[in-house]
């Protein structure tokens, strides 16, 4: 039988309030919280001075598995998730090959199965002809459909008026959007070539994935899911222009119509490239420091609905070339957590706000069972940490497989110090635990 893990003495960060409890998880999952809980033999973690959050669940994120394993794998970056007190992931499809159809779809579930510490989820990809594999896909077993409605990897971009008809009228489940203009960027490359020639400064990154770029693209998904009542959840929010899009006047539960904010676009603005230039290149495009602030002022006021990354490694050397060869994309999920603390720390958002935008609002949005919230028969999936400790990015305790990091020598006033997956628990004071794996995520249909 299975040992019973009880925290003792922790402030638990749940559903708006911060209070002092223990907490018993017995068979994976939370099965009494109190004050003064006793059981003899289970494994006891001491909790006093931490704060326990309910496990993150990042919505967005490209662990490379398959054909891109040289930048990371399912294995190197579930660690780095976990590390960072991230206890749930979705995946993309923009590997090689590209998740078209199921039973691509189903081999990286069971490659995350087979070696995923984290508990797991993954999109089923769109392209301009694959809708009738679309609609095989269950939606109690997988998170989303992702449509690239811009820029992406192989076949992906979905630019054909009548597919995205049909998929936004047929499509019962939720639809991942990333949203820029593919026409507009193109034009917008070509005149910025035309004046720069290929030795493109990194600061001209946000004028050719423009604004009006997002704004045209996003605009029309929204313009879409309004038309057939499509569940449409807009991927990193990073201009102020597309937050009209967005309502904030109904709950969460009652939205059709979602949006995510990242780690990125919420902590770095355009002064920041002259300093890490391609490391913080990403698509959308980091922006002006007014669209931060708007980003940020969204997520305070519910137009944003959740906090995410958009963990997409690639090695330091494809990072290093000039700007049209280095690739958009970076390693966060380590540091996601600890980013927001830091930003608490700062003034800028409540340790309850973090808890809702990263764990009780992804649950909500995705209407995942049984998970993101610290709850009496809820998975135990759970993040502890010590808000007044010192944490240190450095190359040595880097988990994802790239090696680096946009935070690279950031000092954060916090550290994670457990977290536990599924009642597992699998990171402890920088260590990993080897020897359980996540679980695979399921969803509520009604």
């Amino acid at each position: 039988m299975k040992k019973s893990l009880l925290i003792k003495n922790a402030s638990i960060v749940n559903e708006g309030v911060v209070r002092e409890s223990d907490i018993l998880i017995q068979d994976s999952r939370i099965s009494r919280i109190d004050r003064d809980i006793s059981d003899r033999n289970a494994q006891i973690i001491d909790a006093k001075g931490l704060h326990v959050f309910p496990g993150v669940i990042d919505d967005q994120v490209h662990f490379r598995e398959p054909g891109l394993t040289h930048k990371g794998d399912i294995s190197t970056e579930s660690r780095a998730a976990v590390a960072g007190g991230v206890t749930s992931f979705m995946e993309m499809p923009n590997t090689v090959p590209n998740t078209l159809t199921q039973d691509l779809l189903e081999e990286k579930y069971k490659i995350a199965a087979a070696k995923s510490p984290a508990n797991f989820s993954f999109y089923m990809g769109v392209s301009n002809d694959n809708t009738e594999d679309v609609l095989k896909t269950d939606p109690r077993k997988v998170c989303g459909v992702k449509i690239f409605m811009g820029s992406s990897t192989g076949d992906m971009l979905v630019d054909n008026q009548k597919t995205l008809e049909k998929i936004f009228s047929t499509i019962p489940m939720l639809i991942a959007t990333h949203c820029e203009d593919e026409e507009s960027i193109r034009k917008n490359i070509q005149e910025f070539r035309e004046k720069y020639g290929d030795e493109l400064p990194m600061k001209m990154h946000p004028l050719i994935r423009s604004e009006d770029a997002c704004y045209k693209s996003s605009s029309f998904a929204v313009s879409l899911a309004k038309k057939y009542n499509t569940r449409l959840h807009v991927l990193h929010i990073s201009t102020a222009k597309e937050l009209d899009l967005l309502r904030n006047d109904i709950p969460l539960k009652e939205k059709r119509i979602t949006a995510e904010a990242c780690i990125h676009h919420l902590w770095f603005d355009d002064t920041a490239y002259d300093q890490k230039g391609t490391l913080i290149k990403w698509n959308p495009a980091i922006k002006t420091k007014q669209d931060r602030d708007a980003i940020r002022q969204a997520v305070l006021d519910n137009r944003i609905d959740v906090i995410a990354t958009d963990h997409a490694p690639h090695t330091l050397e494809e990072k290093q070339q000039s700007y049209f060869k280095a690739p958009s994309g970076g390693p966060l999920i380590q540091h996601s957590l600890l980013s927001m603390l830091e930003l608490y720390h700062q003034g800028w958002i409540s340790l309850e706000r973090i808890a809702e935008k990263m764990s009780h609002a992804v649950a909500d949005c995705f209407r995942i069972e049984d998970r993101g919230y610290i709850r009496e028969g809820y998975w135990a999936d759970l993040a502890l940490v010590n808000l007044k400790a010192s944490y240190t990015v450095t190359k040595d305790n880097i988990l994802a497989k790239c090696g680096w990091s946009p935070f690279m020598d950031t000092t954060f006033r916090a550290g994670i110090t457990h977290t536990i997956v599924s009642g597992n628990l699998v990171y402890e004071h920088g260590n990993l635990i080897e020897g359980t794996k996540g679980m695979r995520l399921t969803f509520k249909t009604t």
